[in-house]
């Protein structure tokens, strides 16, 4: 049998992954080959299957194929201007030329840079064998550890972005250096407000534990009020934050990232006069 396979199609794909076990996913492979030892894997060459490289939207979501490449995200006049920003901060043009949104997401990592923002926007994944498929929130999908749910016999097939307003939003990634750098802090946040109320708040922090940060029980303080009924819950709102954030230890100290963290909430409702 032959090491690697290229299929045509995601059916072929799937059913393929079906019938013989040990095969590994691979689109553009800029994590998998820094990650992975190669030299007997066996890889399912994913890059060519149309129905994973769309990008499409309904009345619900946004649908990016998981084939789909940083800089091809960044082209595309369906992504929202905050996917955009997050996916322009990766790495260099040759890195977002082969990275995929899928990739980036399957690592498991806190760090990853898309991955805060489908989190942030609340944004679930498909998953599909050869015989069914599931969706779930990607806060399912994290299951710590570098660990997913997807099961062996399963792709990501696409990430479904909820159509809602996400303009309004706040980016920040903290790094060693201004370019070619891997998070050691990163936040999303975005706030709109309708009718003199708060429609959506919602924020996420990467790379601080060993799963993006994502707690909407404590968002849900802000929404629904008015500006001035946040400001007057602010106080309670960033302790709660405080109390829940609590940094794994990693190559820069705990109380750094803590700090940047509690600094970048604070920026963020700043900025959104609260």
């Amino acid at each position: 049998m032959e090491m690697n396979y290229a299929p045509k199609t995601l059916h072929d794909a799937l059913v393929h992954l079906r019938n013989n076990s040990g095969f590994l996913p691979y689109t553009g492979g800029t994590d998998l080959m820094v990650n992975h030892n190669c030299s007997d894997a066996k890889y399912l060459f994913l890059n060519n299957i149309a129905e994973m490289k769309e990008v499409r939207s309904d009345n619900s979501f946004i649908r990016f194929g998981a084939a789909c490449t940083f800089s091809e995200i960044i082209e595309h006049p369906l992504s929202p201007v905050i996917l955009k920003e997050a996916c322009q901060q990766i790495a260099a043009p040759a890195i977002r030329n082969a990275g995929t949104i899928g990739g980036n997401i399957a690592n498991g990592s806190a760090k990853a840079d898309s991955a805060l923002i489908f989190m942030v926007t609340d944004s679930s994944v498909k998953l599909e064998n050869a015989d069914s498929e599931r969706i779930l929130p990607l806060r399912e999908f994290y299951l710590g550890g570098g660990k997913t749910a997807l099961a062996d016999d399963e792709l990501i097939t696409t990430i479904l972005m909820p159509v809602k307003a996400f303009d309004n939003y706040y980016y920040k990634k903290v790094g060693a250096r201004n370019a070619l750098a891997i998070s050691r802090t990163s936040f999303a946040g975005i706030l709109n407000v309708a009718d003199g109320k708060i429609q959506n708040c919602a924020v996420a922090f990467g790379a601080v534990k060993d799963v993006i940060i994502r707690l909407p029980e404590i968002d849900n303080m802000l929404i629904g009020k008015t500006i001035d009924e946040a400001r007057d819950l602010k106080d309670k709102y960033i302790a709660a934050y405080d109390k829940a954030i609590q940094p794994r230890p990693g190559r820069v100290s705990v109380e750094y990232r803590k700090d940047i963290c509690m600094n970048l909430l604070k920026d963020f409702l700043e900025r959104n006069n609260i």
